[in-house]
């Protein structure tokens, strides 16, 4: 008998089935906060349609998720019980996510040392949706290894995250859409149906790597253009400052789960515009946060981008200092904004890819299967390694001499 489900109507998608076993999930309250986490943090600020949350990716990622775990069933690859593993780890993927997204994980990172996908994978195991995960009878542990790319199966793991993923499949697609950017025209539907496994890996039929390559370019210019652009960065760094100073006052990097999801955008934002005025931190946090929600934003003053050689390592703090001593401002006039990322997605484990299997469909599978190196596609090629941002920021009334402090010490930029 074929399985009961619901469809919700996507922007995206069409319509997105959502199966009985998975609906007690998605209306648990702790994926229901996903709909107040905004999948782009300050984007907003500068694509004002950019206001979709996390709730709708998780749902288009388990919906990729889904076409390209039966289109393996289908060549003998998984079965059903696998499949729905799959779905239900790709609707959980972003579980762990706190405020304004990987926004807040600079915030974690810098006070805890923690990642989203370690609390996403506490959560699966501890709380109340753990529970509605073994009631459906799967294994909340399977879950939430495969979640966060730890299972033993490689190809399952590159499903949820990595080059040929359905999470980066639906952020190009929907965050392409929502901010209104030309750059994220990816034909995933090809490459959905060019998967197959080789040897325990995903792999790729050779006639859709062109579909490939043109995905690996439309992210790095989504990251060109939308997710390191300098006016959303400005918007995030004051978010960020505001956030890492008010952490003693608010304990926004909380280590008790049940107040964890109780964090929001617009809770932290308004806790973060009420702050007491008792202190400089507090009322820098305060200031930055105000300026933030009515879009005073600062001004970036000065630009580098490395991709080959990378930047050096750089001591924001140390940088900072040495900049508002010569411009002859206060520390808290100089922003210094070091963002980084993978050209090409790290594989699951973390690791820099280097290279990608094809195969020469021979039937009823693969045929010959070969690992092509990124260094011999040419496109990809051109734009492997790191993307590096070096940025300094300031107030309007100081843009001149942070700029010209900022020249001094670090050479000429390239806006």
């Amino acid at each position: 008998m074929a399985k009961k489900y619901l469809q919700i109507v996507d922007p995206i998608h069409g319509f997105i089935n959502v199966y009985n076993h998975e609906v007690p999930v998605i209306d648990c309250p702790v994926f229901q906060r996903l709909r107040r986490i905004r999948q782009l943090a300050g984007a907003h600020l500068v694509y004002p349609g950019a206001q979709h949350s996390r709730f709708e990716h998780s749902l288009g990622t388990m919906h990729i998720a889904g076409l390209a775990s039966m289109m393996l069933e289908e060549k003998g690859q998984l079965d059903s019980d696998m499949v729905d593993n799959l779905r239900l780890s790709a609707l959980l993927h972003d579980i762990g996510h706190g405020p304004f997204s990987h926004l807040f994980e600079e915030v974690l990172n810098k006070k805890r040392k923690i990642s989203h996908e370690k609390i996403g994978e506490s959560l699966i195991l501890k709380s109340e949706i753990g529970d509605l995960i073994s009631g459906g009878g799967f294994d909340r542990k399977f879950v939430g290894k495969l979640a966060f790319g730890n299972s033993k199966f490689p190809f399952m793991n590159e499903i949820i995250s990595g080059g040929l993923s359905a999470d980066m499949m639906d952020y190009l697609l929907r965050d392409g859409y929502f901010t209104g950017a030309e750059h994220a025209r990816i034909d995933f539907k090809r490459i959905i149906n060019s998967l197959d496994v080789y040897k325990g890996k995903l792999s790729l039929d050779k006639s859709a790597l062109r579909s490939f390559e043109s995905m690996m370019i439309s992210r790095y210019q989504m990251f060109r253009a939308v997710y390191f652009h300098k006016t959303v960065r400005a918007a995030e760094v004051m978010l960020l400052e505001s956030m890492l100073l008010a952490d003693g006052e608010l304990g926004l990097a909380t280590d008790d789960i049940q107040k964890y999801v109780q964090l929001t955008d617009e809770l932290v934002i308004g806790r973060l515009v009420s702050l007491p005025r008792n202190g400089s931190d507090l009322r820098e946090a305060g200031r930055l946060a105000l300026d933030y929600q009515e879009r005073r934003l600062l001004k970036c003053v000065y630009e580098k981008i490395y991709m080959k050689p990378r930047m050096g390592r750089v001591v924001p703090e140390k940088l900072r200092s040495e900049i508002a001593k010569s411009a002859k401002v206060g520390e808290n006039e100089v922003f210094v904004d070091v963002s980084k990322t993978p050209s090409i997605p790290l594989t699951p484990s973390k690791k820099e890819s280097k290279s990608i299997i094809l195969t020469s469909s021979g039937g009823t599978g693969p045929g010959e299967a070969y690992e092509l190196p990124i260094s011999e596609i040419p496109l990809v090629s051109a734009i492997s390694g790191f993307m590096d941002i070096l940025r300094i920021y300031t107030r309007q009334q100081f843009r001149k001499k942070v700029e010209m402090a900022a020249q001094d010490i670090l050479g000429e930029s390239r806006q």
